[in-house]
């Protein structure tokens, strides 16, 4: 199967160069599976310290539509996250599952652990959903996701080990000074889960908005890195073995009793 990661420069400004760049990308790679940023379809809202319920459905309205296009990307299954709002009135940051055989996205999992920091105001702008980290199932896979933040929790990574997931994606919205310990974070995530490990982030150039660093990977189950993307290259693909994956459950660290 082949993957691919991209960083996104999510602004108005250049939010379709990218696009029009990434299925170009897809289309010459012949890729199957398409990994997005987190929330990477409208501006980084939680850059501002203040929430905007205005801003919000604007952003919500945007993922919509892009949502609704991914069959042009060529991709036969993707996974990214969207601002919502539920039924009880609650803004989330919630993981959906899209698949071209049905062309629509399913929700897998709401964003649990929130920061809330300078350029990162999440816990200020949503609210978390439940500690729940299922599974999906696409393209003949098995999938968990941990949304950003959440990937620095292992305990996620072990339990999707158990759960005997063939891919972890994590899709971020990370700084650039910390590009290089987020690619270890993912090193880790993938030897904990026994899954190819894979992440896509935003971007954008430093001095220009949002503190958003790039740096997306695919990394196999033993922590190798496959690919990466940065400011010249923002898309990147790699072959992954899915038998690989369902093997290493039951060799090192993974087959060790907790």
């Amino acid at each position: 199967m082949k993957v691919t990661v991209c960083q996104i420069d999510p602004r108005a400004s250049a939010l379709e160069d990218y696009i029009s760049g990434l299925k170009d990308h897809i289309k010459s790679e012949e890729s199957d599976f398409l990994l997005l940023p987190e929330m990477g379809f409208s501006d980084w809202l939680a850059a501002d310290k203040t929430p905007d319920a205005d801003r919000w459905g604007q952003a919500v309205a945007a993922h919509d539509h892009h949502i609704a296009d991914l069959a042009s990307f060529g991709v036969s299954g993707a996974m990214g996250t969207r601002p919502i709002v539920n039924a009880a009135g609650s803004r989330r940051n919630q993981a959906y599952v899209w698949s071209a055989e049905t062309d629509t996205a399913s929700a897998l999992h709401e964003k649990y652990y929130l920061p809330d920091e300078p350029g990162y105001y999440e816990h200020t702008w949503y609210d978390r959903g439940a500690k729940q980290f299922d599974v999906a199932r696409v393209l003949g896979m098995r999938l968990g996701v941990q949304i950003c933040t959440e990937m620095w929790f292992f305990e996620w990574a072990r339990h999707y080990a158990a759960s005997r997931v063939d891919m972890l994606c994590v899709p971020r919205a990370t700084p650039h000074a910390s590009v290089d310990k987020w690619l270890a974070g993912g090193q880790a995530a993938a030897v904990c889960s026994g899954a190819y490990c894979l992440s896509s982030n935003l971007w954008a150039p430093k001095g220009t908005g949002p503190d958003l660093g790039g740096l997306s990977w695919i990394i196999d189950p033993e922590g190798n890195v496959l690919a990466t993307t940065d400011a010249d290259t923002p898309f990147a693909s790699a072959e992954i073995d899915l038998e690989f994956a369902q093997a290493s459950k039951s060799t090192y660290p993974r087959y060790v009793p907790e």
